[in-house]
């Protein structure tokens, strides 16, 4: 017997997606170096796996030379170039980039009656145009979920996308991610966490989570338990 439908939180790159993020980079770097006036970044590194945009942009930039007051000033331009840079270079179809059994699984889900959102490190309008284009955008309802334009920590997601979700409770809300990045920011909300091995990193370091699978298909009975257990 149910105890009542879950909140699951998707992370995109990695978890629903897969190598999908040629794109998306360099609209960052191009964003930012429109904005400041920059020569290049392609010599600049920056660590993306389970980072916020904004996170990635002031490392760049950092690294660029940029003061902290100039990046903070600028953010909100970069932020919109940024989404006009990836509306440019996103591919038109993103389908081939889903990751096995993905489309199956939300189906699943939404005929339970479970909720579903987006929490991602990407600025909204870059993670709603990669879903849209990857044909899953119906599962995923407009003013839901959170992302990186809303906050440069991602441990802050989960609380704002339980607060857009109507305030709904930690015990019914899980993460559903691909790096220890996405363990470490339910933790921070003290929800639950369930790591897909399905983006750079393998089920060891993923074992901090409530559970780990090897593919989305098997999150199905790890969500099923949890959905029927009482609070």
């Amino acid at each position: 017997m149910s105890a009542g439908p879950l909140l699951l939180l998707w992370d995109i790159d990695g978890t629903l997606l897969q190598r999908a993020s040629t794109e998306h980079a360099r609209a960052l770097r191009e964003a930012a170096m429109r904005v400041h006036g920059l020569d290049g970044l392609d010599h600049v590194a920056a660590e993306y796996a389970g980072r916020t945009d904004a996170a990635i942009l002031r490392d760049l930039l950092r690294l660029a030379g940029v003061t902290d007051e100039a990046i903070d000033a600028q953010a909100a331009a970069v932020r919109s170039a940024s989404a006009e840079a990836f509306a440019r270079l996103c591919p038109d179809d993103l389908s081939g980039f889903v990751a096995p059994g993905v489309p199956e699984v939300l189906a699943a889900l939404a005929a339970h009656d479970h909720r579903q959102a987006l929490l991602t490190g990407n600025f909204e309008p870059i993670g709603r145009l990669k879903i849209e284009r990857a044909g899953l955008g119906a599962y995923f309802e407009a003013g839901q979920g959170a992302f990186g334009s809303d906050s440069a920590s991602r441990a802050d997601l989960p609380a704002i996308a339980r607060r857009r979700a109507g305030s709904w409770p930690r015990e019914r809300t899980v993460v559903i991610g691909d790096t220890p990045r996405d363990i470490a920011c339910a933790r921070a909300d003290e929800v639950r966490v369930v790591a897909v091995a399905t983006g750079p990193f393998g089920i060891e370091p993923l074992a901090d989570a409530d559970a780990v699978v090897d593919d989305a298909r098997a999150v199905l009975p790890v969500l099923e338990d949890w959905a029927t257990a009482p609070a």
